[in-house]
């Protein structure tokens, strides 16, 4: 316990010296996110230096191992590191797939050459990753992608297209699945890496609702990829699939939570507040139980990811947590918009501050929430089927 405290009074001065000013405000806009990479622009110099100092701590992953550029912390080490970023409302130092999906996995599944080389980079930021997963005939049913991936001897060679590839446009890497053997199904997929500015890689960016476009069509045409950017066995791709959607649904909903707009400041900034409590009851006994059911949430996947990182087997919970953390934080937008009242009506212009714009066009990203990383029918289904042990009636 001593040790604890002593790593917590380290850990505090180490933060006041080094996290600037500037990045202990709230992010107005996805403008303020560090995603890093090769050709990333940062927002301004503090949220690159920000970045530089967390990486170079190994802060951003601060479980990993240390021979990796993580920060070797342990749960408990990790558990103060938090509360004393939340304590002087530290921005997030980087954004990240290769954070939150991939390097989970390689961890797990990578040989000791390939987490060597591209762990460190996830860490400090240097590389950005997208996800080569959906296509155009295998969202749901995602095991009958057909990507092709031929063995040529010193190389692959890759041809197919993918879907609803976020920020592949402005990714330097991609993990991807690929089928390595036509007569089989699930048995038939590999996981292989790929450099973005490989030959024969196009990506075409699709326009949302919201205005923005995070998503891509990707198209590998005759793409050589060198053997050793292979994880794991040939034709044993799947399982590292699962694991690393374990990953996603359990982090989808609680996406961009460093630069979450939070309800409650929305709520007393518009309805005011009467005798110290938000002056709307209806709507205060409604935000209250949207916090206690979100507290709850996030405790429950926090234990999960813990099970998964101590060696649990790939769990279908992951398909629960998906379709709770979707409803939660459709349910959190749809509560900002009420609580903003007209002045949720904004798309654009100076009459609107970006808080305002961004509760409106976060109520529209929200939408997407129940469809990204499985639909909400396909994760019910798999919920009825695996863990209730249900059977069709057809």
């Amino acid at each position: 316990m001593a040790d604890l405290e002593a790593f917590r009074a380290e850990t505090r001065a180490w933060l006041e010296a080094n996290c600037p000013p500037s990045m202990r405000t709230p992010m107005a806009s996805e403008e303020d996110w560090v995603w890093g990479g090769r050709t990333f622009k940062f927002a301004n110099a503090d949220s690159k230096l920000w970045l530089e100092r967390m990486g170079a701590k190994g802060w951003t992953a601060p479980t990993w191992p240390k021979d990796y550029g993580g920060g070797g912390l342990s749960k408990a080490e990790e558990a103060v590191l938090q509360s004393e970023l939340k304590r002087i409302q530290a921005r997030q130092a980087l954004f990240s797939f290769g954070l939150w999906m991939l390097g989970p996995v390689l961890l797990e599944y990578a040989n000791e050459e390939q987490k060597k080389e591209h762990l460190p980079k996830i860490v400090r930021g240097e590389i950005r990753w997208c996800q080569g997963y959906s296509e155009p005939g295998a969202g749901s049913d995602l095991a009958g992608l057909q990507t092709k991936c031929e063995d040529k001897g010193d190389h692959w060679l890759i041809n197919g297209q993918k879907v609803w590839t976020s920020y592949a446009d402005q990714a330097d890497w991609c993990f991807c699945l690929v089928r390595t053997d036509t007569s089989v199904k699930h048995e038939g997929i590999s996981f292989v890496l790929i450099d973005m500015t490989s030959k024969g890689v196009e990506t075409r960016p699709i326009k949302l609702i919201s205005g923005s476009s995070p998503f891509c069509e990707t198209f590998f045409t005759d793409v050589k990829v060198p053997k050793e950017n292979m994880v794991g066995r040939l034709n044993g791709g799947w399982e590292i699939a699962k694991r690393l959607l374990q990953y996603e649904r359990t982090n989808i909903s609680g996406f961009g939570s460093g630069a979450r707009l939070d309800v409650v400041d929305i709520a007393k900034n518009n309805v005011g507040l009467e005798d110290g409590v938000l002056a709307d009851r209806d709507l205060r006994a409604r935000i209250a139980a949207h916090k206690m059911t979100e507290r709850a949430y996030a405790l429950t996947t926090q234990r999960a990811q813990e099970e998964a990182k101590a060696g649990g087997n790939v769990s279908h919970m992951a398909s629960m947590f998906k379709v709770a953390g979707a409803t939660l934080n459709q349910e959190r937008c749809e509560l900002m918009v009420e609580a903003a009242g007209n002045r949720a009506f904004g798309w654009a212009g100076k009459n609107y501050t970006p808080e305002e714009l961004g509760v409106t066009r976060g109520w529209l990203r929200s939408k997407g929430n129940s469809i990204e990383g499985g639909t909400t029918e396909v994760n019910l289904n798999v919920v009825a089927k695996r863990v209730l042990g249900l059977r069709d009636t057809q």
